[in-house]
Order: C-alpha cells, then structure tokens, then sequence
C-alpha cells in the first residue's frame, strides 16, 4: 500500500497543484502587480497596458491618505480584537460543559455547531430582523419586555453595530471552535487531573494549571481561525448594515472602492487589497508564532 501512494502521490496531486496556481497564485501575482498600474476595470489609464501606466507607489499612498480606508482599518482592528476574545471564550466555556455532559453530547455538538453552517448573507439577514424587529421592537424597545435603549437600532450607530457584529460572529463560530476544544480536552490524560486531586488542587487549579495549558494547541487553531475570519468578514457586513453608518469593515472598504471613484480606481482598490492581505498575514504569522512557544508537550 505504501508503494502505490509512493508511486500515485505526484500524479494524483498534480490537478490539484494545476488548480491552485492557475486561480490563486497567478491572479495574486497579476493583482499585485495591477497594484502598481492606474487600472480602471475595463482599460488603463494613460497606456495601453499595465506596463504604460505604470504609477509606482502612488496607488499606496492614496490608501494612506484615505480617511475611509483609515476608519475601515481601526473599526476592523476594534472588531476582529473584541470578536476573537469573545468567540474563544464562548467556545471553550461551551467545550468544558459538553466535556461534562455524558448523555446528549453529540447532539449538544451538533446544535451549537449548526450556525456555522449558515451563509455569511442569510446569516446577516436573519440578525437583521432580530436587531430591528425582535430587540428593538419585543425585547428591549419601549413597549418591549425591558427597555435597555442600548440594544435597540443596533444597526444604525457604529458602537451599536460593533457589538452587534460581536454577537453573530459568536452565535455564527464559537460552535465550531467548540468542536476544537473538545478534541484537545479529550486528549489530556485523566492522570493529570487525579493527580491534581490527590495534591488537593481545586477546580480552578485544575483548570489554570492543567487545562489551559494543555489546550494551547487548540488555541493556536481557533486564534487563528477567529483571526482571519474576523478580519475577512465581509458578506455578514453587507448584509447588516451594507456599510452604512461608518460601519464598513475592511473587506467591505475595498468592493466599495470602486463604486466610491469615478472612473472606478480598480487600482486603488488592488492596493488595499494587498496590504489586508500583508496585514492578515503579519498579524496570523505573530499569533501563530507566540501560541506555539506557549504549548506544551502532550
């Protein structure tokens, strides 16, 4: 068996390889270097080709000086910083009562993992109308069950709609982060936690010095899972708000790009594009780096 794999591996991974580089690396490629060009979509400005209008760093230097793309990039750091605390704790606090449940688990697991099913656009609808109409109206608004003003419109201020974003990104992830969590609690020998017990480690103990350690690796994959998803997040943001209110996100800020110039700088927006995707890569490199020096050996 193993010779066949030696002998099929390449070939069998070639269409793969073909695939990859024909619709990711080359378009990334092409895309960078567009960056660097006055590219309007359909022709260049000022040549016949990329090569003639070449601008160099001009592209970049209007990103800099866009007060848009600066709002987008500070309300997604603010977003993506309060998404991934919350979403990491709702899922491990989620993965330590399912560790402990011993009838029903699986069918716990696959409820809260059910969300993470839904499109980013249905699920940007469907908390549309619970924002607008169930917290506004039913629960929170002045007729409501309480009237806490702070939850209602929460699609229509910017605060509002950070929290709001929060609160699906959670309900929309943490199921999935969950299921991660409960695979590094099921790796850790029960021995750890009876020794623990016999030295007369309490619960808390138990936790701080043997679990959270242990799951390290775990965290390493839901950080950086959260991290790039939130940062990426794009589809749950039209749907919600579609930008509105000084509420776009950074994905968001660079589809707007276009519509925002006239003619559509697709050249601008190419540049944005290529520092996300400097700056997600930075940002994941950092987290995925300080996590692994914390794990422990298992």
């Amino acid at each position: 068996m193993e010779k066949y794999y030696k002998k099929w591996f390449k070939p069998l991974l070639l269409p793969a390889v073909i695939l990859f580089v024909g619709v990711i690396i080359i378009p990334f490629i092409i895309g960078v270097f567009y960056s660097f060009s006055a590219w309007r979509g359909t022709y260049f400005h000022g040549g016949a080709n990329a090569f003639e209008s070449f601008v160099g760093l001009r592209n970049y230097a209007k990103v800099f000086q866009n007060s848009q793309f600066l709002d987008a990039l500070i309300y997604t750091l603010k977003f993506t910083l309060m998404a991934v605390i919350a979403v990491s704790v709702a899922g491990l606090v989620m993965a330590m009562m399912i560790s402990i449940l011993r009838k029903g688990s699986g069918v716990y697991r696959t409820i809260f993992f059910m969300p993470n099913l839904l499109g980013g656009l249905a699920l940007g609808f469907i908390w549309q109308f619970i924002f607008q109409i169930v917290y506004s109206k039913m629960l929170f608004g002045e007729e409501g069950l309480l009237h806490i003003p702070f939850l209602t419109n929460m699609t229509q201020d910017s605060t509002k709609t950070l929290v709001a974003l929060v609160i699906m990104v959670v309900w929309q992830m943490a199921g999935y982060m969950m299921l991660i969590f409960v695979a590094g609690i099921n790796n850790i020998s029960s021995d750890l936690y009876e020794a623990a017990s016999i030295d007369g480690a309490g619960a808390f103990t138990k936790f701080r010095k043997i679990t959270l350690p242990m799951l390290m690796p775990s965290f390493t994959i839901v950080l950086f899972l959260t991290l790039s998803n939130c940062f990426k997040l794009l589809d749950q943001n039209v749907a919600l708000t579609d930008g509105n209110f000084n509420t776009r996100l950074l994905a968001l800020q660079i589809l707007r790009t276009t519509k925002d110039t006239r003619p559509p700088d697709y050249g601008l927006a190419q540049a944005q594009a290529v520092i996300f995707f400097i700056l997600i890569a930075i940002v994941g490199l950092i987290q995925v780096s300080y996590t692994k020096k914390k794990e422990v050996e298992m």
